[in-house]
C-alpha cells in the first residue's frame, strides 16, 4: 500500500475540501457544481481576484479567508494548506477557490497532495481556464494547432520550440513583460510581423485588448498609455498567430456591447433594482445601486392587519400589487401571522409590471394579471376586467400601497365597478446619504449614466447626494420625470419610449450604440462619457459594489 493510501486509511476525518475553479473573473462562468459547493461551504478560502465572484454564492455568515499577496494563497502555500486542513479535520466543509482552473495551478496541486497524504477527503470542481476563456471574450478563436505557454516558467528550450512552431500560441504573461516575451519569440524565429492580441482583465467589464505585431506591441502599449502603470504586474493573455487574431475585428462580441464598461447609477434599492441591474449587465454596464428612499411600516398598522385577515377569510376577489415594496410588506405581515403563499388560494393576483411580478414569483405566487402594454397603473387598468356580478362572487379589491401613491388606480377600479380597500402598507421616506466616495463620484463625474425611474428619485438623489456632473448621461423613464430633472438643472439625454424599466434600459443601450457608431464613423476611439472632461472638475473614482 502506498504512503498516501495508508494515510487515508489511518486518518479518519469527517470534513471535506473542494478545490474549485472560479474562472477568469466573470461570475457567469461559474459552473452549476461550483455554485452548489459554495452554497454548502462552512469556510471559504479564495484567491483575492475571485473572492467577490464566489462569495455571493456562499451562505450567509460563512467564514471567509481573504488571501494576501505573497508566495501562495495566504502569504504562503503552507499557511493556506494548514488552515483548510485544520478546518476539515474539525468537520467543516471547506471550499478552496482559485482563479481559472485548479487542475492547471501548480500551487493548488501541492495543496491537493497534502490533503491526500493527510487522509482528508477532497474533490475538484474544474473552472474555465483564463488561457481559454479570455481569448473567447476577446473575440480571438482558438482552433487548429494551439499551444499554451506560461512566460514566467518558460526556459530557453520552450522559447526555442515556440519560435520555431507555426502554431497559435496562447501566452500567459503580464502587461509589463509582454514585449519581452514577444522579443523572445522573434529571437527564436517567429516573424516580427506576426499578429498578436493582448488582453487584460479578461471576461470582466474592465477588459481591454490591444492588437499589434510581435515587433510593434511595445510601441502600441506606449502610444495608448497602457504603460507604465502605477500598479504592480497586471496579468495578461497574449494570443500569437495569423488566423486567430485577424478574425477579432469581426468576432469581438464582448467589448463591443452597447454600454461596455459604463458605470451606471441606479437610484433604487437592490431589491427594486434587481431586474434593471441584470438588464444593464447584459449590455456590458456596471450598475451601482443607491437607495434614494427608505421603506418604513405604516404609522397605524391596524388597517393592514384587518386587510390581511380579510385575505384569509375570503373578503377579496383581487389583490393588486403596484410595487416590489408592496409585495414585501404583505409577505412580512404573512410571516408575522405564520402564513405563506397558500393564503392566496382562490384570490386573483395582479402585478403592475415585471419587477413586481418577479417578486411575487419568488414568494411562490404566479400573478393572474400583468399589463400587456404600458407597465403602470394606467396599463393595469387597460387590462383589468370590469366587475360582473354573474361571474364575480365578490366585488372587492385589496390594494396595498405606499402612503404617497396616486389615486389613478383606485379611481379606475371604482369606475370599473369594483369596491377598493385602499390600504397603506408602507411609508416612504428619504434615504440616508450614500457614502462620501459615492457622493463625490456623482458630483465629480465618476458615473457614465444615471437612470431616473420617477420624479421622486430625481428629487431624493439630488437631495441626499447632489447633482450628477454634466458629463453624466441622464436617462428618464417618462416626460414627468424628465421635467423634474430639468427643473433641477439636469440635461436629459435619453427618454424611455414607454414608462417601464425595461424600455428605459433599452433606450440607454440604444444611446450607447449610436454613440459608439458615431465615434467609429469619425475615426475616433470609443470612450465612455466619464472619460471626457469638458470642464475642469477632477474625475472621481467610482466605488464598485
Amino acid at each position: 500500500m502506498s504512503p498516501i493510501a495508508a494515510a487515508a486509511t489511518n486518518s479518519p476525518v469527517c470534513g471535506h475540501v473542494t478545490f474549485l475553479g472560479a474562472g477568469p473573473g466573470d461570475p457567469g462562468l461559474l459552473t452549476l457544481r461550483a455554485v452548489e459547493a459554495l452554497g454548502a461551504a462552512d469556510l471559504l478560502i479564495a484567491d483575492p481576484q475571485v473572492l467577490d465572484v464566489v462569495r455571493t454564492h456562499a451562505k450567509a455568515g460563512v467564514d471567509t479567508a481573504e488571501p494576501t499577496p505573497g508566495e501562495g494563497a495566504l502569504g504562503s502555500s503552507a499557511d493556506a494548506t494548514q488552515l483548510f486542513m485544520a478546518s476539515a479535520r474539525s468537520g467543516k466543509r471547506v471550499v478552496r477557490a482559485v482563479t481559472g482552473d485548479p487542475g492547471l495551478d501548480g500551487a493548488t496541486a501541492g495543496e491537493m497532495l497534502a490533503c491526500a497524504r493527510a487522509g482528508i477527503p477532497f474533490e475538484v470542481v474544474p473552472g474555465v481556464a483564463a488561457a481559454v476563456g479570455v481569448p473567447a471574450y476577446a473575440g480571438v478563436p482558438l482552433s487548429g494547432d494551439v499551444r499554451f505557454l506560461d512566460a514566467a516558467c518558460a526556459g530557453t528550450r520552450t522559447w526555442t520550440e515556440a519560435g520555431a512552431s507555426d502554431a497559435t500560441l496562447v501566452v500567459s504573461t503580464t502587461l509589463q513583460t509582454v514585449a519581452a516575451a514577444c522579443a523572445e519569440l522573434v529571437s527564436a524565429g517567429r516573424k516580427p510581423d506576426t499578429p498578436l492580441s493582448v488582453t487584460v482583465a479578461g471576461t470582466t467589464t474592465r477588459q481591454r485588448t490591444w492588437c499589434a505585431t510581435l515587433s510593434t506591441i511595445a510601441a502600441e502599449l506606449k502610444a495608448t498609455k497602457a504603460l507604465p502603470t502605477p500598479e504592480g504586474p497586471i496579468a495578461a493573455i497574449a494570443v500569437v498567430g495569423e488566423g486567430s487574431v485577424e478574425q477579432r475585428e469581426h468576432l469581438s462580441w464582448f467589448e463591443t456591447k452597447p454600454l461596455f464598461g459604463w458605470k451606471v447609477l441606479v437610484p433604487r434599492t437592490k431589491e427594486q433594482a434587481a431586474f434593471l441591474s441584470d438588464q444593464l449587465r447584459s449590455y456590458g454596464a456596471v450598475p451601482h445601486e443607491v437607495p434614494t428612499i427608505a421603506v418604513e411600516p405604516p404609522r397605524t398598522p391596524q388597517q393592514m392587519e384587518r386587510a390581511v385577515k380579510g385575505l384569509v377569510t375570503g373578503r377579496y376577489e383581487w389583490i393588486a400589487f403596484t410595487s416590489v415594496n408592496a409585495v414585501k410588506a404583505v409577505r412580512e405581515k404573512f410571516e408575522e401571522y405564520g402564513l405563506d403563499a397558500r393564503a392566496f388560494a382562490g384570490i386573483k393576483v395582479a402585478a403592475v409590471g415585471e419587477s413586481t411580478a418577479q417578486s411575487l414569483v419568488e414568494f411562490g405566487v404566479k400573478p393572474d394579471l400583468v399589463p400587456s402594454g404600458e407597465q403602470s397603473a394606467a396599463g393595469l387598468l387597460d387590462d383589468w376586467p370590469p366587475y360582473d356580478p354573474v361571474f364575480d362572487p365578490i366585488d372587492r379589491v385589496f390594494l396595498p400601497r405606499a402612503d404617497i401613491a396616486t389615486e389613478t388606480l383606485v379611481a379606475g377600479l371604482v369606475e370599473l365597478g369594483w369596491e377598493v380597500d385602499d390600504v397603506t402598507a408602507y411609508r416612504t421616506v428619504r434615504a440616508s446619504p450614500p457614502p462620501a466616495d459615492t457622493r463625490e463620484a456623482i458630483k465629480g463625474g465618476g458615473f457614465d449614466a444615471v437612470l431616473f425611474t420617477s420624479s421622486s428619485t430625481v428629487r431624493n438623489l439630488v437631495g441626499i447626494a447632489g447633482k450628477p456632473h454634466n458629463v453624466t448621461v441622464i436617462a428618464c423613464i417618462g416626460p414627468a420625470t424628465a421635467k423634474t430633472a430639468e427643473e433641477h438643472g439636469l440635461r436629459v439625454d435619453v427618454m424611455s419610449p414607454e414608462p417601464s424599466v425595461h424600455a428605459l434600459a433599452q433606450a440607454l443601450a440604444d444611446f450607447g450604440t449610436k454613440r459608439r457608431e458615431a465615434a467609429a464613423a469619425a475615426g475616433d476611439p470609443v470612450t465612455r462619457p466619464s472619460e471626457r472632461r469638458p470642464g475642469s472638475r477632477r474625475r472621481a473614482r467610482v466605488p464598485l459594489a
